[in-house]
């Protein structure tokens, strides 16, 4: 055999002795061929370095070891400074990465790349599919699902038929703990910068923001960003324009609050003697702001670790819990 040459199946099969078939039960993970027998197979498979045909053995399984992550985003909007992307990619590569699967990132940030994942996704290149940042009722999830596709989503879907199962965060209690501990600490003119009104994650904190003044019998005062830091300054000011004397501010998201600490400190506010400041993360920058952000600790990196685990299970036939909520928590720090 020249260095040139790949070792083949017959390759092995000579070298341990058995049939090419043996060869191949081993190799796709049969249980019914005997110990002995497949040591000597292990044996010849590591002294002659044989791989695996990929190609083939998917004919054979009919798995492609791929699970894919669609994140209906542009590539800029992924690749910002939004650090939400990175964290949820992490957790769900770290899972895959001890099973052995290959992660497959798709963008679907505008019509022709939604329909060129759909395509991707329905033509079998891929055993399941994840989805994270969900914007309105996209359709896309229910459909790969009524094609067979094991789906699962990050965050609630809005609308999916057949319902998908999914794993979220509790927002509306991590936001109530976060305006109780301003109405404790007594901030009464309290705004928030909401989310996006077209994702889960958007109207959850919003919900839980409103009913918390509610049962405070306290006014809300509401504007709304796109989680950017961006849109956190000129909501900020907007906020100031409309009620100067407000003296705090829940932004839903940490970059959004990043961004309202800047507005406040270019319009002479203090932060937090004159606007308390509480954000919706927890990313670690937000240890590191002047001053140091209080912020609601959401788990991304778990949930996403948590989503690829459960999507293992669906590849593999098994039955998942529809839904898996995990808890959030308040972080205390200078801003508020």
């Amino acid at each position: 055999m020249t260095t040139r040459e790949r070792p083949t199946l017959e390759a092995v099969a000579r070298r341990a002795g058995v049939s090419r078939a043996t060869v191949s039960r081993v190799v796709n993970g049969s249980t019914t061929v005997a110990a002995t027998i497949r040591e000597a197979v292990t044996r010849a498979v590591e002294e002659l370095g044989y791989v695996p045909n990929q190609a083939a053995r998917s004919l054979v399984t009919r798995q492609t070891d791929s699970i894919a992550l669609i994140l209906p985003e542009t590539a800029n909007r992924v690749f910002s400074d939004d650090l939400f992307f990175p964290a949820i990619i992490r957790g769900v590569g770290s899972e895959l990465e001890a099973a052995d699967k290959q992660l497959v990132l798709m963008m679907a940030g505008s019509a022709a790349g939604y329909h060129r994942v759909e395509r991707y996704a329905v033509a079998g290149h891929v055993d399941g599919v994840m989805f994270a940042s969900i914007h309105g009722a996209d359709p896309l999830p229910g459909l790969l699902a009524r094609r067979g596709i094991p789906v699962i989503c990050s965050g609630r879907p809005m609308a999916a038929s057949p319902p998908v199962p999914y794993v979220d965060v509790d927002h509306a209690g991590g936001v109530a703990a976060a305006i109780k501990h301003l109405i404790e600490s007594g901030r009464r003119r309290i705004a928030t910068i909401a989310g996006p009104g077209d994702m889960v994650a958007g109207l959850e904190r919003l919900n839980g923001y409103t009913g918390a003044l509610r049962d405070a019998g306290l006014p809300a005062l509401v504007t709304t960003g796109d989680f950017t830091r961006e849109s956190g300054i000129s909501a900020m000011c907007e906020l100031l324009d409309r009620e100067p004397g407000l003296d705090a501010v829940f932004a839903a998201s940490d970059l959004m609050a990043h961004g309202a600490l800047q507005a406040l400190r270019s319009a002479g506010r203090a932060v937090p003697d004159d606007v308390a400041v509480i954000g919706f993360d927890d990313f670690d920058i937000s240890r590191y702001s002047d001053p140091p952000l209080t912020t609601v600790r959401q788990p991304i990196a778990e949930a996403g670790r948590v989503m690829a685990s459960q999507m293992l299970r669906l590849t593999a036939g098994e039955d998942i819990e529809p839904s898996i909520i995990l808890p959030t928590e308040l972080i205390i720090r200078a801003s508020a």
